[in-house]
């Protein structure tokens, strides 16, 4: 996402806070150390004798698909899950996300909606254009929506419902399992 300071002039912050006032609090969402660059932060603090606490979050690779009802794991449909990031450091799609379309694991794409194409494109090249989809946009929140489908459809469905970051993109057997894909599935039997 966009940012309004630099990570530098964040790390600066925290050391300037640190010694002008004797402590300082980095409030983060999710967990630090999960794309949320506690780590770096940390080292930056540990170069000043900074002595430091980490209070793990809970990511939005968790959360958000968890209050959609939808598991990370689950027996006869996943074994594994992967958490990636989209996006390079420099700007270009994550190796790994090749990789994980090549597995059966529940894929979790954090900072992917700008990606969308490319991820799906990579799916496809590995035979996994029928494999269901969930991107929930503002995961947690009051303004929280979701769009499902499957990776032949889920550009149309993204763009069609105007989802945009911040997102979680859940892919793999597992979307089957959440509330509203069922939902749906009752209501196209039904129909």
């Amino acid at each position: 996402g966009k940012h309004s300071h630099t990570q530098q002039t964040i790390n600066e912050l925290i050391v300037h806070f640190a010694q002008d006032k004797g402590h300082v609090v980095r409030l983060k969402g999710g967990d630090p150390f999960i794309f949320g660059r506690g780590y770096e932060e940390l080292e930056y603090a540990r170069q000043f004798d900074i002595p430091c606490e980490i209070v793990p979050g809970i990511s939005s690779a968790h959360a958000a698909p968890a209050l959609q009802q939808i598991p990370m794991t689950s027996r006869g449909f996943s074994q594994s899950y992967w958490v990636v990031t989209a996006t390079t450091k420099e700007g270009g799609l994550t190796p790994d996300i090749a990789l994980a379309a090549q597995s059966t694991a529940t894929i979790v794409i954090l900072m992917g909606t700008k990606k969308l194409h490319e991820i799906c494109n990579t799916f496809r090249l590995h035979g996994k254009e029928d494999t269901p989809v969930a991107i929930i946009q503002n995961g947690t929140l009051e303004n929280e929506k979701m769009v499902i489908g499957n990776i032949s459809n889920i550009e149309f469905e993204a763009s069609k419902h105007n989802i945009s970051s911040p997102a979680v993109t859940v892919i793999g057997e597992v979307v089957k399992l959440g509330k509203t894909y069922i939902e749906e599935f009752k209501y196209i039997q039904a129909v």
